[in-house]
């Protein structure tokens, strides 16, 4: 009777320990399985961007196609053509950008621009492209309504997608018939650039006609009289000046120009919950502007937030990327006048746009990432760069004939740092349009047809969204370390670790067609269960390799859910 006492007592025992093991081991799961359903963090630094020209995207609102008797013949591509924010509004809606894998859009300036329109030597042009300011304070209405910017703010937000907002503080519109110069404390007329210097790289006009803000001056000026008399007309200079007013008595600033456009520019912050900016010509004012820029725009995203907390998607600080112009990741943080040079990461922006990446894709691609992965964790650590191959202003892309499309996808999205898809890119949009003179070429209105219509459309588009939503789903492919797993077939791994989010992921380029095996060992341990976006495939590591078996070159491996 004892011995039974006994072992029933030894029984107990061990079912008690028993119990607290498989405690223990399901704690452990649920630590694991919360830390793995982390929400991804959103990182400008590897944000997938999509850029556009409003009016040449998407036509939401054909009713406000003209506006300002703007009816004069126009050369090839020079002229507006409908393009609206209630346009790109309607592809935001209808998932076009979340089925690309787009998590931040950046349009060209949506402000009044001049009325009128000039001959630059190429034909008559008119200010449809954005960069033409004649009012900071409104929206021109060929583009829409300010009710129309903040619904797409909102719907943007909807989908975390965040809104960059292209800021022009260099310079006002050309002159025309219709729009007059501004007063001569406001601007310089001459000298025209000629980018050999600072002086003569940022006290000058940037081409003939384009009046020069006077970024530098601390001079107090007036609102111009053609300014005023609008307002009045409109009906708000009462409001206008009230509220100028305010801002000048809050920051002390002098009323110099730079700090009324300042204002201007970071209302569209404060009023509607802009993300960011993209700076326009930074090379070409004084630097000292876009540091006060910043702050003033931060300001207004705090204000903002604090205003709509149910409308915050983090606590993710405002933006701003600039545009300076031959700026390459291979200069580091500074950029060489040739006589000085500048730190513009030391002046508000944690990000440049890089000019490097359209030649670098003539390379491999390890030597791509490699050099990426270097600069981006030595010189330009804590800081980013924007990577694109095409654009609306540089009249070398690297495919302008579209013949390589899809290396070209797979070098810019799987290339560190910021994505910029130009629109079209996703389309193959032609770049070579008859009749156009200069950068015209490259601003044709966005292929919907095809992309309706042909297969090749469709296949690179798939191609596009892809690559585009691996990039969004894992910060570790644009922000993350990278290290070559094997050269043949080439395996690269990208791991991201910030406080408890980690993110590791395995990436197969160029690979043969069939069955294949990848090297993944000393990333993803053996009996580790992987998931390829992209042929939509589980494999299980064995014996440090994964096989696939599919007509597909590449590979997007990831842990499965």
């Amino acid at each position: 009777m004892k011995i039974w006492l006994f072992l029933g007592l030894i029984l107990l025992i061990i079912g008690s320990c028993k119990e607290k093991v498989n405690t223990v081991v399901a704690d452990a799961s649920s630590v694991i399985d919360s830390t793995s359903m982390k929400k991804t963090p959103f990182l400008w630094e590897g944000a997938n961007v999509y850029f556009l020209l409003t009016d040449r995207f998407n036509n939401g609102n054909p009713e406000n196609d003209v506006n300002f008797d703007r009816t004069n013949p126009s050369a090839v591509l020079r002229g507006f053509l409908g393009g609206d924010i209630q346009g790109i509004t309607q592809k935001i809606n209808e998932g076009y950008f979340t089925d690309l894998g787009v998590n931040a859009i950046w349009f060209t300036p949506v402000v009044e621009q001049v009325h009128g329109d000039v001959d630059e030597g190429t034909g008559n042009t008119y200010g449809y492209h954005g960069y033409w300011t004649k009012d900071w304070t409104a929206l021109d209405p060929n583009f829409g309504t300010k009710e129309d910017l903040e619904a797409l703010v909102k719907a943007a937000h909807g989908r975390n997608i965040r809104v960059l907002l292209d800021a022009v503080v260099n310079h006002t519109g050309p002159v025309t018939e219709k729009d007059p110069v501004w007063p001569q404390e406001w601007v310089r007329t001459s000298p025209t650039c000629e980018f050999t210097t600072y002086e003569n790289t940022t006290s000058c006009t940037l081409v003939e006609n384009l009046p020069d803000i006077y970024t530098e001056s601390d001079e107090a000026v007036e609102l111009p009289d053609a300014l005023l008399a609008k307002w009045k007309e409109e009906g708000r200079l009462s409001n206008e000046l009230d509220e100028l007013q305010v801002f000048f008595d809050r920051t002390g600033y002098p009323r110099a120009p730079r700090f009324y456009i300042i204002k201007w520019l970071t209302d569209y912050v404060k009023d509607l919950g802009i993300d960011g900016f993209r700076v326009d010509t930074v090379k070409h004012a004084d630097e000292h502007t876009w540091a006060e820029l910043y702050k003033e725009a931060s300001l207004a995203f705090d204000s903002w937030k604090q205003k709509h907390p149910n409308e915050i998607l983090d606590d993710t600080p405002f933006y701003m990327v600039g545009e300076v112009y031959n700026y390459s990741i291979s200069g580091g943080r500074d950029f060489d006048f040739g006589d000085k040079k500048v730190d513009f990461f030391d002046y508000g922006f944690q990000s440049l746009i890089n000019f490097d990446l359209k030649t670098d894709a003539r390379k491999n691609y390890e030597t791509i990432f490699r050099k990426y992965n270097t600069l981006l964790n030595t010189k330009l650590k804590g800081k980013g760069v924007m990577n694109y191959l095409t654009s609306h202003d540089d009249g070398s892309p690297y495919d302008p004939k579209r013949e390589n499309t899809y290396q070209a996808a797979n070098v810019l999205l799987l290339t560190q740092g910021t994505s910029q898809i130009y629109y079209g890119d996703e389309t193959a949009r032609d770049l070579i349009i008859e009749g156009t003179e200069g950068d015209a070429t490259l601003r044709s209105f966005m292929n919907w047809g095809a992309l309706d219509s042909l297969a090749e459309t469709k296949a690179l588009h798939e191609h596009y969204q892809k690559l585009g939503r691996f990039r969004r789903d894992h910060p570790a492919v644009g922000a993350g370390k990278h290290k070559r797993l094997a050269k043949k077939p080439y395996v690269f791994s990208r791991t991201y670790i910030a406080d408890e989010f980690r993110d590791k992921v395995v990436i197969g380029l160029d690979l043969p067609k069939g069955k294949k095996s990848l090297w993944v060992q000393g990333f993803f341990g053996d009996g580790t269960t992987l998931h390829d976006a992209y042929s939509e495939t589980t494999v299980i590591v064995d014996k440090g390799k994964v096989i696939l078996d599919n007509d597909f070159d590449i590979a997007l491996l990831e842990l499965a859910q």
